[in-house]
């Protein structure tokens, strides 16, 4: 019987086609000027754990939202005025908390992320706003406290869409995505263990202070916000390099700034717009008077197993870890007791639970380079363990001269990963040398600094000796010689102009025309942080 080849053909390619694997969908991505966030975070890799080999587990990240489509895709030009009506522009054209030297309305970027929130990607925004309204009550009463403008407290919006388990692909985490180490000069703890930058009270706390700072190094909110994502240190540079007085003037001069960071603030704009405007816009309206029960903080015991203690008050593992986002792992660090956050009902039976808690035990690990004649039995000896144990605790079956072994029940005698980096960046910025008789809490009170603070900075515990002749990084050691060194100006300086200010002035281009700081002005003028100066106004400024 003859068959048609075609035939024959056609089979095995159907054939084929049913063993591949189905393609697994992909969540929309998009490149441009938002933070690349991802919602899985298996901890950094300068933080990893080096008890990765026992059978607890890294806490798992959450499966909603792991990217968010938060930028303009291609930022193609929107179609002509029929895309915004009337409302909408009257929605842009409405004054911000702070002053900013732009017709928002008529900027094109700025029309663009409000059309990409409000409709294009509505979907996005209100996923957020849900999220939002868990900690936006809070974060405004602490900012309006604090005396910051209002429309800061919508920043996360542009950071991380209030996702508390955010992580960038730079390494960025939390809802104000601070990197590790700023997280740690800001008090922040970030480690294997725990991760404070997920807790959205703590790390409002740590952004409410750097806010602060840029305001008072920049003198202008745009400028402060450029730096908030760029460092101050390539905004500063940026600044010099082109003269340029203000943001906008800067994105247009400067070669060297980012485009994310020349979108940023147009992007931030915008999700201001929208977010004062939910119900004119058609969105569910956010309740910022409304305070979530505040949960109850327990003191947890080293080693403590949480998902044991969740199970016996009722909780599941997911819920008990968005009430406590800082943990990494579920149980308590081996050597430190924790704080941990349980719903005001369940209390009691989280303290029985703490009366006798189940501690996890833990396999220490430590590491042993091979060398040329080694023998399992020979390593194993070395470390008086059985070659059994030994050969369990490794996948290899022959050895080989270089491979490193991991060898159970042993202390490695090595710093935490995250210890040797955060002693690694506090060597490269140690500005202050222990002398004799010093104490950490001596020099935190000389520098008006925290003591754990000062601890945290510079990977030490609060049993550490210093030292005569260790070098240290003292977090804004500068503030106090600052002071100094002013207080000794402000003697010499013996020429007080009165000036008034004009259209467009803003405290930086004021400040850098007299060659005095923005905070010199804030200072002699009494002035808060968030002031707005506007034409007209006069100034003191001691020229020098």
């Amino acid at each position: 019987m003859t068959v048609d080849i075609r035939v024959i053909l056609l089979a095995v390619l159907l054939a084929l086609a049913g063993c591949m694997p189905a393609k697994q969908a992909q969540n929309p991505a998009s490149v441009g000027p938002g933070v690349d966030v991802t919602a899985q975070d298996a901890g950094e890799g300068a933080d990893a754990s080096a008890d990765s080999g026992n059978a607890t587990q890294e806490a798992s990240a959450q499966d909603e939202d792991s990217e968010y489509v938060d930028v303009l895709q291609g930022r193609e030009d929107l179609p002509a005025d029929s895309v915004l009506s009337a409302e909408e522009k009257s929605i842009l054209d409405a004054q911000m908390s702070f002053p900013v030297a732009l017709d928002t309305d008529d900027n094109a970027e700025v029309q663009r992320y409000f059309h990409y929130y409000a409709h294009t990607h509505r979907g996005t925004m209100e996923g957020w706003l849900k999220r939002a309204q868990n900690y936006l009550p809070h974060i405004r009463a602490r900012f309006l406290a604090e005396g910051l403008p209002e429309d800061l407290i919508y920043l996360p919006f542009a950071e991380s869409g209030f996702n508390p388990f955010a992580v960038s692909s730079a390494g960025a985490g939390g809802i104000w995505q601070f990197m590790p180490q700023t997280g740690r000069i800001y008090g922040l703890t970030v480690d294997s263990w725990v991760d404070e930058r997920r807790d959205p009270y703590m790390a409002t706390e740590a952004a409410i202070a750097y806010l602060k700072k840029l305001y008072a190094e920049f003198g202008d909110w745009p400028l402060a916000l450029a730096a908030y994502n760029a460092g101050e240190g390539a905004v500063g540079r940026a600044l010099k390099k082109t003269g340029s007085e203000d943001y906008f003037s800067l994105c247009e001069a400067s070669d060297d700034l980012k485009q994310e960071t020349k979108l940023y603030v147009p992007k931030f704009l915008a999700l201001v717009k929208v977010a004062r405007n939910l119900e004119k816009l058609g969105f569910e309206p956010l309740d910022l008077d409304r305070r979530t029960a505040t949960p109850s903080k327990l003191k947890a015991a080293p080693g403590t197993d949480l998902q044991a203690m969740a199970r016996s008050i009722g909780v599941d593992w997911k819920s008990f870890r968005e009430l406590n986002p800082a943990l990494r792992k579920q149980e308590a660090p081996p050597t430190r007791t924790i704080q941990i956050a349980v719903p005001g009902h369940l209390v009691a039976q989280a303290q029985e639970f703490l009366k006798k808690p189940i501690i996890v035990k833990r396999t220490e690990y430590a590491s042993h380079r091979v060398q040329p004649g080694d023998t399992w039995w020979g390593v194993a000896k070395k470390f008086n363990i059985p070659v059994k144990d030994l050969q369990k605790a490794n996948t290899v079956r022959k050895l080989s001269v270089g491979q490193v072994l991991r060898v159970p029940g042993q202390s490695s005698g090595e710093e935490a990963p995250a210890v040797a980096e955060t002693k690694m960046w506090a060597s490269k910025r140690a500005n202050y040398v222990v002398r004799q008789g010093d104490t950490v809490w001596s020099i935190a009170k000389q520098f008006e600094a925290d003591p754990s603070t000062l601890l945290q900075a510079n990977g030490l515990r609060g049993s550490t000796t210093l030292k005569v002749g260790q070098k240290l990084f003292v977090p804004d050691a500068g503030r106090a010689e600052t002071k100094k060194a002013q207080a000794q100006a402000d003697t010499v300086r013996k020429d007080l102009v009165s000036y008034q200010v004009r259209q467009g002035d803003t405290l930086w281009s004021i400040a850098k025309r007299f060659g005095v700081s923005a905070q010199d002005l804030l200072s002699w003028n009494k002035l808060a942080a968030n002031t707005h100066i506007r034409p007209g106004d006069q100034l003191k400024v001691y020229s020098r």
